[in-house]
């Protein structure tokens, strides 16, 4: 793969005048404050350091906030091309692409009764990580990251099927009980879920573990079959074929061998996401999954996509997000997942994601990238 960085200037970038980029700033300085207080981010294979961002990290964090725990858009943009150079980065010349993700919620009971029969699971105590996935245990297919360990004998976890099947129902793993099959199989798609009692009562749940067998999309299984075709799928598409096929539905989801589990954590903004790769709550509209092998998480890369409309105005996508999270089906420099909010609506966006879209990463001003791409002499 040639990767290609080409320098950007702020004035010409297509877009970047029009973003409302406060809640970019947000959550950046978010990341700031773990990078700093916490733990740095690992860098990725491009480069950027925790010592490139550190400037830019303590400039957010010394900017004085407003109640609402936003600068104005005007600001925000100062801020970034203060600390910040554009550079257009692409695999072999190509455009990138764009995906999107959201919070499902799920209307669920804390115990199994009529009309709740589908468990969320916590992570089985013998599930484990495998240490060198490129070189696993005996027994343990390569490229698995997780397995179980049963008294020092290690094997593969089983599949989807078997655990809905029940190969973990004495465990007392359950977390809580959905309506549909089809709720909880895309809260794994998601990775996550807010978990909504008949109490009022509203928890978290995010990812803690996979089984380790491979991720297969349905929608690709679908289009291939010729149920759906490439130009409508989406997730609306999909469950909708779900629901009109429920005999071929379970067989359907059981092709994706893969099984998430999860735990439960704290809904501390009802508006912020959920706590995800990067160890900071998601910011509806500005997150971003990326190629952790590639990029640093804290990375700002403004987005722009002219067939996607964008999330709150009408216009075609072009704004500023940040690094945050991660995912298996993201791969390479310029692939990335859009976090679009929590809920029904957000759904409604994120699973009509799927575009062409060019990436322009913000590299630290003094940063090799920087420097690679003519910003710095």
């Amino acid at each position: 793969m040639g990767l290609s960085l080409r320098r950007e200037d702020f004035s010409t970038l297509p877009g970047w005048a029009d973003d409302r980029a406060a809640a970019a700033f947000a959550a950046f300085r978010r990341s700031a404050g773990y990078a700093t207080q916490n733990k740095p981010y690992r860098s990725g294979s491009l480069g950027l350091s925790h010592s490139d961002f550190e400037p830019a990290y303590a400039a957010a964090l010394a900017e004085p906030m407003s109640e609402s725990g936003y600068p104005s858009h005007s600001e925000a943009r100062s801020f970034f091309e203060t600390w910040f150079r554009p550079v257009a980065i692409s695999a072999d010349g190509r455009d990138g692409f764009v995906t999107g993700y959201y919070e499902p919620e799920v209307e669920v009971s804390d115990r199994p009764e009529s009309g709740y029969r589908f468990p969320f699971l916590r992570k089985p105590d013998n599930l484990i990580k495998v240490p060198d996935p490129e070189n696993p245990p005996a027994g343990i297919p390569s490229g698995y990251a997780f397995m179980l360990d049963d008294d020092g004998s290690m094997n593969c976890c089983p599949d989807r099927q078997a655990i809905e099947r029940g190969a973990f129902d004495d465990l007392g793993l359950e977390i809580a009980w959905a309506k549909s099959r089809a709720d909880v199989f895309f809260a794994h798609v998601q990775g996550c879920a807010r978990l909504c009692f008949a109490d009022g009562r509203i928890e978290r749940i995010t990812y803690a573990a996979k089984s380790g067998h491979p991720f297969t999309g349905i929608g690709a299984l679908l289009v291939k079959r010729g149920e759906i075709t490439s130009e409508t799928v989406s997730m609306a598409t999909i469950r909708q074929w779900l629901a009109d096929n429920q005999e071929q539905a379970e067989n359907l989801m059981w092709e994706n061998r893969s099984f998430i589990f999860f735990e439960k954590a704290a809904v501390e903004s009802e508006y912020l996401g959920p706590v995800a790769a990067a160890k900071v709550p998601l910011e509806p509209g500005r997150s971003l999954a990326v190629d952790r092998h590639i990029h640093t998480f804290g990375t700002p890369i403004f987005i722009s996509a002219p067939e996607l409309k964008d999330f709150d105005e009408p216009r075609p996508f072009a704004r500023l997000m940040i690094a945050q999270d991660t995912g298996t089906a993201i791969v390479g420099p310029a692939r990335g997942d859009l976090f679009a909010g929590c809920g029904s609506e957000a759904g409604d966006k994120a699973g009509s994601i799927k575009a062409a879209a060019r990436f322009v990463i913000l590299a630290p001003a003094g940063s090799e990238i920087a420097r690679r791409a003519g910003h710095e002499r």
